[in-house]
């Protein structure tokens, strides 16, 4: 029987925690999760968000065009030119829950936050947070620490235009050893712009603007060479819609609700997708596979919501029903949308339509030659015992859906999910006997994988080794179904480390391009070199951490080349895929030709090829040589 003294619950059991001591104490339930910036959905970005949200709905109500970022180090400055916070309010709009003028539905209609709350944990979660409203002439600056209120300045005269300017420093004891991705900040940056057509924003001089909106945010996600027909590109009150069809496979959508980038999507989403079906369906009559309409759409959707409902507070996915008060439901008003204009598009564009018809029909061509193979390529997996010989799963999935009381918790340990790609028995070993079994999965392959540059999806079901992966994966019905929020491939670091790294990313980016699109994929970075002596031991990373290691430790340390992940026990293998995991991010340039860039790297071998790697190669040697030397 348990201790009964440990599971008293008396008055003393019962806690009422502030409001900074709630924000540290559970960060999670109001940023998502903490990360060090290497994933684009870190806490590091939601601060920044947070911050300038506020910006784009004053801008979204009429005042001021222009926000001003800088990030220097690791403390960013957020400066817009709207109304400015009233300076009798300064301290408690930043400082007080359920505190703010979102509360009123007149002054901030179609606000992505209603909460009050996005300020407050940015202030809670920095070391140092300092505000200053410029208000008619006047201005009001408070510091704070870690939420706790420092000092509040008096009024004084100003000459600073209306606005208001915030500074912050994430707190590196919850966000710890945080960098920022610059590609990760373009995007997001660039999403406000698409958003608010006409707004300015600088990031550190850099200038971001958009005239057109969702029209220019699909022409930098695709390339005109990959899309079927030009982009269609509709508006109405309170929504944009813009979309394509390409050449590759999946479903990619970017959507927003009141400027928000609602990544897990929501009623919205659902929304268009539907309506998208019934309107294609309606105009060709014709009864098309739902499957065979959206394959290999690109499509972007944004609302205006009175009053949105997010199932977090990280406001990334849109749980609301209904589009105004007593208004249409969100199914209606944005299958009602398509119905009419997309419908009106298509009669006026005949060639448009004629190339999206022939797309579609491909697609169904392609999904019935498939369905037999797909049939014989699932009793292999079975029979493959995929769950016992291939996959050491871990306890908590993306794509499952929690109930109970545990839900925010197991909602945070869903988007750590984690599952390691490796190769080798011994690779695979090491790594399995580190891990975390309740978010952290090993995947085994055997062999170095297909190039399958070129090929068509058909070799993924009749490949071995592909059609394992895509079943751990849960993709074969779609992105949708994804099991883990991290795909991580970790392979030696050596040539044929590096030559499996590529093949893997080959797969992705041909077959499920939306998995790397959408930052799903990372590739593990684990030493190169252990560098030690009696008293401490040092990890590095390259020739250069190990040159310094070795001067720091002095007296002729003992030096280990890692050479494969077999070689790394399973007690040292622990401290590098633990919190303090070293991911780097695969990322694609926005607007990069993805069948030129597969080309280039896996297609035949070409003088251009060559010419790029000798050269690279004498650039890296002369790099060593110089470390060396100093």
């Amino acid at each position: 029987m348990a201790d009964k003294d440990l599971f008293d619950y008396t008055e003393d059991s019962i806690r009422s925690l502030d409001w900074r001591e709630h924000i540290r104490l559970r960060p999670g339930m109001y940023i998502g999760k903490l990360g060090d910036g290497s994933s684009a959905d870190d806490g590091v970005y939601v601060l920044i968000k947070e911050v300038i949200d506020n910006c784009i709905d004053e801008h979204t109500m009429g005042y001021g065009k222009q926000v001003d970022v800088t990030i220097e180090g690791k403390t960013i400055s957020i400066r817009d030119y709207g109304r400015g916070i009233p300076l009798g309010k300064v301290v408690d709009v930043v400082s007080k829950i359920n505190t703010g003028a979102k509360y009123d539905s007149k002054a901030f209609q179609k606000s992505v936050g209603l909460n009050g709350v996005g300020t407050k944990a940015v202030n809670a979660l920095s070391n140092y947070f300092k505000v200053t409203a410029y208000r008619d002439g006047k201005e009001k600056t408070a510091e704070f620490e870690r939420g706790q209120l420092k000092k509040e300045h008096k009024e004084i005269a100003t000459k600073e235009s209306n606005g208001t300017f915030v500074t912050f420093t994430p707190d590196e004891s919850v966000f710890k050893n945080f960098h920022f991705v610059q590609e990760y900040l373009d995007n997001q940056f660039w999403n406000y712009c698409y958003l608010n057509a006409g707004l300015l924003m600088n990031l550190n001089g850099k200038k971001y603007v958009s005239k057109n909106g969702l029209l220019d945010l699909l022409q930098r996600k695709t390339n005109e060479d990959e899309i079927r027909y030009p982009i269609i590109h509709l508006k109405g009150e309170d929504i944009e819609v813009a979309l394509s069809h390409g050449n590759g496979y999946g479903e990619e959508y970017y959507s927003f609700v009141n400027g928000q980038f609602t990544t897990q999507g929501g009623t919205h989403l659902a929304a268009f997708r539907e309506g998208f079906v019934k309107t294609i369906r309606e105009y060709f009559k014709k009864d098309y596979d739902a499957s065979d309409i959206r394959g290999s759409i690109c499509a972007a959707v944004s609302v205006r919501v009175q009053e949105p409902v997010f199932e977090s507070q990280t406001k990334t996915k849109l749980g609301s029903q209904t589009v105004y008060e007593n208004g249409p439901s969100m199914k209606n008003f944005v299958g009602d949308f398509l119905l009419k204009e997309l419908d009106n598009f298509l009669h006026r564009n005949p060639a448009t339509a004629d190339a999206l018809k022939k797309r579609i029909e491909q697609n169904e061509r392609e999904r019935k030659e498939l369905a037999g193979i797909k049939k014989l390529a699932n009793e292999r997996a079975k029979k493959a015992n995929l769950h016992n010989k291939k996959l050491r799963d871990c306890k908590y999935h993306y794509n499952d859906e929690p109930t109970g009381k545990e839900k925010e918790t197991i909602l945070e340990k869903q988007k750590e999910s984690t599952i390691f790609i490796t190769e080798g028995d011994s690779a695979s070993g090491s790594i399995t006997k580190a891990r975390s079994v309740n978010t952290q999965a090993v995947f085994s392959l055997r062999g170095k994988p297909l190039n399958c540059f070129g090929l068509t999806k058909k070799v993924v079901y009749e490949n071995e080794e592909f059609n394992l992966l895509q079943h751990a994966l849960n993709i074969e019905e779609g992105y949708e179904g994804l099991r883990y929020n991290n795909i991580v491939i970790a392979t030696d670091a050596d040539v044929d480390g590096m030559h499996i790294r590529l093949l893997l990313m080959t797969f992705f980016l041909q077959f499920f391009p939306d998995l790397v699109k959408n930052g799903h994929v990372y590739i593990l970075e684990t030493p190169l070199f252990r560098v030690r002596n009696k008293q401490e031991t040092i990890y590095c990373y390259d020739e250069g951490e190990k040159q310094a290691a070795m001067k720091k430790l002095g007296n002729k340390p003992e030096i280990t080349r890692f050479k494969g992940l077999g070689e790394i026990s399973p007690d040292e293998f622990a401290r590098f895929i633990g919190s303090d995991m070293k991911l780097q991010p695969v990322i694609m340039d926005q607007g990069e030709h993805l069948q030129q860039l597969l080309e280039y790297y896996m297609g035949k071998n070409t003088p251009k090829r060559q010419d790029f790697i000798i050269e690279n190669l004498r650039v890296e040697l002369d790099l060593i040589e110089t470390e060396k030397i100093n």
